[in-house]
C-alpha cells in the first residue's frame, strides 16, 4: 500500500491502487474448459491466425504460441497490431516458429501466396470489420472485407490442402438488424456453402472470385485442384467480448479517469458479454471438435444491462454511479438492437 502521506497529499488515490478485473463484470463465473485437451489438437501444426493482431486474434495467437505449434503465421492489414503480438510471443517464447505477415484478406493475389508458401493446417479467420455504427457509414467496406475476404481466404484454403478453417462470427449475425451483422451472416453461409460442395465432390463448381484473373502473369488462371479436397469449415458465434478493442469497457474507462460523464445507450440495453480467453478458448474447443459445416453458438449465460456494467465499474472505481460520477443515456447509434439474441 502506498504510504498514508501520499493518499493525503492525492499523489496516490484509493481507485488508482486496483485495475477492474474485467471477469469482476461478467455477473457469473468464467466458463472454464480443458485447454490442454484442445490445445494438443495445435501442437506440432502449422496454424495461420487471419487478422492476429486484433484483440481475439492476438488472444489466439497466445494461446496457441504456448503449445508449442509446428508454425504459427500471424497474418494481419494493420502493421501496428501485428508489430505488438510480434514482440510480445518473441519475448515470451524465443524458440517459437513464428512468421508475421502484412497483408489484406481482400487480396486474392496475396492470400493464395501465404497458402501455397506454407500450405497451413488449421485457419482461425479473425479478420473482419466489426463496429457496428462505422460499417453502417462504409457498407461497402464491410462487405468488401468481411464477405469478399472471407470467400477469398476460403477458397485459398480449399486450394493448399488446410483440413480446417474455423470463422470468427457474432451473435449479431442472427436476424441482423446491421450491416456488420447482415456481413457476417454472409460470411457463415459463404462457409457453409463449401463445406457442403466439398462434401458433394463439386468443388470446381465453386465460382472464383479474383477480380484480376486476367492479370499479366496469368498467375491466377492457373489453379490445380487438389485430387481430395478434405477442408472443413466451421463458423464459431460469440456475444460482446468484455474488453476488445471497440468494447465499451475501454470507453466506461476512459468516461470514468475524465469524472464522466458515462454515455449508456439505453437504459434497457441488453448484451451477452465474455471475456477475451474465455471467448479464444470457446472457439479453439468448436475448432477441435468441428466436423465440418456447423455454427457453434457459445453458451453465454444470461445477457447483461449495460446500465448494470456501467454503474458496477464506477462503483468498482472507487465512485458512487449519479453522484460522483454521472450516467448519460444517448440513444441507440445506428444499425443497433436493444438486445442480441443466440
Amino acid at each position: 500500500l502506498p504510504g498514508m502521506y501520499q493518499l493525503l497529499n492525492g499523489e496516490v488515490t484509493v481507485s488508482a491502487m486496483k485495475d477492474v478485473a474485467i471477469e469482476d463484470l461478467l455477473g457469473r463465473e468464467p466458463i472454464k474448459v480443458n485447454i490442454d485437451e484442445i490445445l494438443d489438437y495445435v501442437t506440432g501444426k502449422t496454424i495461420l491466425v487471419t487478422g492476429g493482431g486484433g484483440s481475439i486474434g492476438s488472444e489466439l495467437c497466445r494461446q496457441i504460441a504456448s503449445h508449442t505449434p509446428k508454425l504459427l503465421i500471424i497474418f494481419d492489414v494493420y502493421e501496428n497490431n501485428a508489430y505488438d503480438i510480434q514482440q510480445e510471443l518473441l519475448k515470451k517464447y524465443p524458440l517459437l516458429n513464428m512468421k508475421v505477415l502484412i497483408g489484406s484478406v481482400r487480396d486474392s493475389r496475396r492470400i493464395h501466396e501465404v497458402f501455397e508458401t506454407y500450405r497451413p493446417e488449421i485457419v482461425y479467420h479473425a479478420a473482419a470489420h466489426k463496429h457496428v455504427p462505422l460499417m453502417e457509414d462504409s457498407p461497402n467496406e464491410s462487405i468488401k472485407n468481411n464477405v469478399i475476404g472471407t470467400y477469398k481466404t476460403a477458397y485459398a484454403a480449399m486450394l493448399n490442402g488446410c483440413k480446417r478453417f474455423v470463422l470468427i462470427s457474432t451473435d449479431k449475425a442472427v436476424n441482423p438488424t446491421n450491416i456488420m451483422g447482415a456481413s457476417k451472416r454472409l460470411c457463415e453461409m459463404i462457409i457453409q456453402s463449401f463445406d457442403c460442395m466439398i462434401k458433394a465432390g463439386k468443388v470446381e463448381q465453386i465460382p472464383v472470385l479474383f477480380a484480376h484473373a486476367k492479370d499479366e502473369d496469368d498467375c491466377m488462371n492457373q489453379l490445380v485442384y487438389p485430387e481430395k479436397v478434405k477442408t472443413e469449415f466451421v463458423a464459431v458465434r460469440f456475444g460482446n467480448v468484455l474488453g476488445s478493442n471497440g468494447s465499451v469497457i475501454p470507453l466506461f474507462k476512459k468516461q470514468i479517469a475524465a469524472g464522466g460523464p458515462v454515455t449508456v445507450t439505453h437504459p434497457d440495453i441488453i448484451r451477452y458479454f465474455m471475456t477475451i480467453p474465455e471467448a479464444v478458448s470457446l472457439v479453439l474447443q468448436a475448432g477441435t471438435y468441428a466436423k465440418g459445416g456447423e455454427i457453434f453458438v457459445l453458451d453465454m449465460g444470461s445477457p447483461v444491462k449495460i446500465d448494470t456494467l456501467a454503474r458496477n465499474l464506477i462503483k468498482l472505481s472507487g465512485h458512487k454511479p449519479d453522484v460522483d460520477i454521472k450516467i448519460q443515456y444517448t440513444g441507440l447509434r445506428p444499425g443497433e438492437k436493444l438486445f442480441e439474441e443466440k
